[in-house]
């Protein structure tokens, strides 16, 4: 077993991959830069090291030396940054450190996404069509000409990398042309890589993912489905386990599906398979993600399997230890992502100091953060402050307990999406598990202000008014003196 694993990431993941070493009696190092300072993973860590290049996280040369320096015989790249960089693992391996992840062979094949698409469709599962080929920003005609062919609605995704970065929904013809541009920039700040290329688009649909874990020694087994068809921006908000609107036959068909892609690809260590669902029931298999998933805290709930401390056993050489028949998938786990951004201000990222950080616990409760009260939330990094899981024996279990732990947060100093989630958690759509990738799309409930309430707001707001005016003696000024004044009078303080 590693004696020295260096994090080369930040945040809750960080912290999460830090606890799971501690627990395995693993010395780590951690890497911050100055916005990271008093994020929590940078306390946790046995060691810390500032990075100085101005390429931070994403610089490889940087961080493999790094890890040299300071005797690390292993190196976990949780996810983005450098995750599924196969140069990045091919870095590591010629330096004689693991890379606790697939192999740079493995990373190096799915990430061409066009030849990851047709060799799974060679092998006889149904993948939606695409462009042959990828598109840079120079290329503007070709992809226009590509997208004609293939018809709308239409995807543009990041050729080299996940789906929440460079990927944009582009429903009619006139959008295709401001959304090429923003996709092509996204993609290059996420990936070095700006290249596009295209693929239908089934609306509505649901988003699936099956978690996958193989060993080098060739046994690989299904950790279950997850649905995220909730999302914003391509980032999923919700996300629960099982999907509830599956029969039996097609969970068992998602499984098997999945299972054969993973054999198809040599996938090792922890990875996540992806289909579309269509409205016809149709499972259309789309891209693997080869690294640990932003989501996985759900199977682990379920599964009572922990999924890091699987990671890093596998690329010690240890074999997996389970068959499928040892897998027991209990219950049902629903996760929700805390972001500190104003989602009803264009989800504008808020960045700040917390002055207050109180998170929700109790029985079948999970939260995964890097904050606390008194920490900094950087505005150079993605908004995700917090994921929280609510498991239970029932979906209806799980969600009461997700709603109660939504509404024991306490955070000030930065905005966050709570509102948001609370209102998702509330819709008779969520609740019934008849949700859609279009929901987000639909009125909220709640979305319009009762009139009692636009009353007491304009009623708050006079009084603040009022208040504001009161000199340093506690008189009122002339111009206070007013209906408003009076019947402020009447109110309970």
């Amino acid at each position: 077993m590693f004696r020295t694993i260096l994090v080369a990431n930040r945040g809750e993941i960080a912290v999460r991959i830090i606890r799971t070493c501690r627990d395995m009696g693993i010395r780590t190092v951690a890497l911050y830069d100055n916005s990271d300072l008093s994020s929590l993973h940078v306390r946790l860590a046995d060691e810390c090291v500032q990075l100085s290049s101005g390429a931070l996280y994403h610089d490889a040369a940087a961080i493999v030396q790094i890890a040299r320096d300071h005797n690390a015989d292993a190196i976990h790249p949780g996810y983005g940054f450098l995750a599924e960089h196969s140069a990045f693992a091919r870095a590591c391996e010629d330096a004689g450190i693991t890379f606790i992840g697939p192999s740079s062979t493995t990373l190096e094949k799915v990430r061409d996404k066009i030849a990851t698409l047709e060799t799974v469709r060679a092998a006889g599962i149904a993948v939606p069509r695409h462009s042959p080929h990828a598109y840079r920003a120079s290329e503007w005609e070709a992809l226009r000409d590509a997208a004609e062919r293939l018809g709308y609605p239409l995807v543009l995704k990041a050729y080299s990398g996940g789906r929440s970065h460079g990927t944009r929904l582009v429903r009619e013809p006139a959008q295709l042309e401001s959304m090429a541009q923003h996709a092509h920039s996204a993609a290059l700040t996420a990936f070095g890589d700006e290249r596009l290329y295209l693929e239908e688009a089934f609306l509505p649909a649901h988003y699936l993912e099956v978690q996958i874990v193989g060993d080098r020694h060739g046994s690989l087994i299904h950790l279950g489905e997850r649905d995220g068809s909730i999302q914003h921006n391509h980032r999923k908000v919700v996300e629960e386990s099982p999907a509830p609107y599956l029969t039996d036959a097609q969970r068992k068909e998602l499984w098997r599906q999945a299972l054969a892609i993973g054999r198809l690809l040599g996938c090792v260590s922890t990875c996540t398979v992806e289909f579309v669902l269509d409205s016809q029931g149709r499972f259309y298999f789309t891209e693997v993600k080869a690294r640990i998933q932003v989501e996985h805290p759900i199977t682990e709930m379920r599964t009572g399997i922990d999924l890091v401390r699987t990671q890093i056993q596998i690329a010690a050489g240890e074999p997996l230890g389970l068959s499928q028949d040892d897998v027991a998938l209990r219950g049902c786990a629903i996760q929700v992502r805390v972001n500190a951004e104003d989602p009803w201000n264009h989800y504008l990222p808020s960045p700040g100091h917390l002055r207050r950080f109180r998170f929700p616990g109790g029985p079948g409760v999970r939260v995964d953060t890097y904050a606390y009260g008194g920490c900094d939330v950087p505005v150079r990094y993605d908004p995700l402050l917090a994921k929280v899981v609510a498991w239970d024996d029932t979906r209806a279990g799980a969600l009461g307990r997700l709603r109660r732990a939504v509404a024991d947060f306490a955070i000030s100093g930065v905005q966050t999406n709570l509102p948001l989630i609370q209102r998702i958690l509330d819709a008779p759509e969520f609740t019934a598990g008849t949700y859609d990738s279009e929901f987000t799309r639909r009125p909220l409930p709640g979305a319009e202000v009762p009139p009692e309430h636009l009353r007491n707001l304009a009623i708050a707001a006079a009084l603040a008014y009022i208040r504001r005016g009161i000199d340093s003696s506690g008189a009122l000024p002339d111009r206070a003196h007013s209906g408003w004044h009076r019947d402020s009078r009447k109110l309970p303080q």
